[in-house]
C-alpha cells in the first residue's frame, strides 16, 4: 500500500473524505450543490436548450408576431421555427400536431401551452418600443424574479406578454444587461 507523504514528511495520508471527493469529481464528472454545479473538464453533460416545440393554432398571426419581435422565422410544411441566439422555438402547424400518427410530442399539449422566458439585453425603454411594435400588451410587470443565471441566484426584472395563440412570454432584464 502506498503512503502519501505530507509536506512535513509525517507520512500521514490525506483524509479519506478529501480523497473520495476528488475521486468522485474525476470519476463521475459532476459535483453539485443547490446553487452551483461544477463539471469536470471534458465531461459530457447538458449544455443548454437547443429548442422547445409548441403546437401552433393561428399560423399567420403567430409568425407575424414573432417577426415583429425582430426574430428570424423559417417556415416549413409541418414546422415553423423562430430563432434567437443559438436557440429556437419550433411551432408545429395544426395539421401536423393534430395528426394522430404524430406521437413525438406531449400528447395533451394544445395551444396555448407555452410559458417561457427570454433574456432581453436592451433597456426597459427599448423593450417597451418592441412591445408597441408587436402590438403586445404587458399583462404583468415590471416584477423582480429569480432567473436562471448562476443556479437561480441572480434576480432580473420581468415583463410578461402573450403571443397571438395565448402562450406566455416573459422578457427578463438582468441588471448587467440594462444598458
Amino acid at each position: 500500500m502506498d503512503i502519501t507523504r505530507t509536506a512535513n514528511g509525517s507520512g500521514v495520508t490525506p483524509s479519506r473524505r478529501s480523497f473520495l471527493k476528488g475521486a468522485i469529481v474525476a470519476g463521475a464528472g459532476v459535483m453539485a450543490s443547490p446553487t452551483t454545479a461544477v463539471r469536470a473538464q471534458g465531461a459530457p453533460g447538458i449544455r443548454g436548450f437547443d429548442h422547445v416545440s409548441l403546437p401552433l393554432r393561428d399560423t399567420e398571426a403567430m409568425l407575424a408576431f414573432y417577426r415583429s419581435l425582430g426574430l428570424t422565422v423559417n417556415e416549413g410544411p409541418r414546422i415553423c421555427s423562430v430563432h434567437f441566439g443559438d436557440q429556437k422555438l419550433n411551432f408545429h402547424r395544426p395539421a401536423f400536431w393534430q395528426d394522430p400518427s404524430f406521437t413525438a410530442r406531449a400528447p395533451s399539449a394544445e395551444p396555448p401551452c407555452g410559458d417561457f422566458c427570454v433574456v432581453w439585453e436592451g433597456s426597459t425603454e427599448s423593450l417597451t418600443v418592441l412591445f408597441e411594435r408587436a402590438g403586445a400588451d404587458v399583462i404583468l410587470g415590471p416584477v423582480d424574479q429569480p432567473g436562471g443565471r448562476e443556479g437561480g441566484s441572480v434576480t432580473g426584472t420581468s415583463r410578461y406578454v402573450r403571443d397571438p395563440d395565448g402562450n406566455l412570454l416573459e422578457f427578463m432584464i438582468y441588471p448587467d444587461a440594462a444598458a
